[in-house]
């Protein structure tokens, strides 16, 4: 098993919120990462769409696993969303995270969420602090 997919499934396993969603972990490799859930009807707002909350969290999961997969413990430093559609009850939500910059301190990922019929419902961009730290022991 590579490295990428340990620390995530390390992560996963740490990540009650994460679970929550009910996300799976689609792809790992190094600096990226790809992650699906389906929306419940506890995730909708007032309006009976989803939470931007919920696009915002299955994206900063995304994010998260990606831009510390390389087994170097990162935080967010910065992140926005910008929602271009509507989520609803059942719609299943998957999640790309992919390194834009990998630098010795920072990183900048842009994650991009899209709806069954693959279309964008969000674009997400986050830069992150590398720590220096490591995730798993033995590497």
């Amino acid at each position: 098993m590579s490295i990428y997919k340990q620390v995530v499934d390390h992560m996963m396993q740490q990540d009650l919120f994460s679970q929550w969603l009910g996300i799976e972990v689609l792809e790992v490799r190094e600096g990226y990462s790809c992650i699906r859930m389906t929306v419940r009807k506890e995730m909708v707002n007032g309006f009976g769409i989803a939470h931007g909350g919920i696009a915002f969290s299955l994206a900063d999961s995304a994010f998260a696993f990606a831009c510390n997969n390389r087994n170097n413990l990162s935080v967010a430093l910065d992140t926005s969303i910008n929602f271009t559609k509507a989520v609803q009850i059942g719609d299943t939500l998957t999640a790309a995270a992919k390194e834009i910059h990998n630098g010795r301190s920072t990183g900048l990922y842009h994650i991009t969420i899209t709806n069954q019929h693959n279309e964008p419902v969000a674009h997400f961009k986050g830069t992150c602090f590398r720590t220096g730290k490591g995730l798993v022991s033995g590497f």
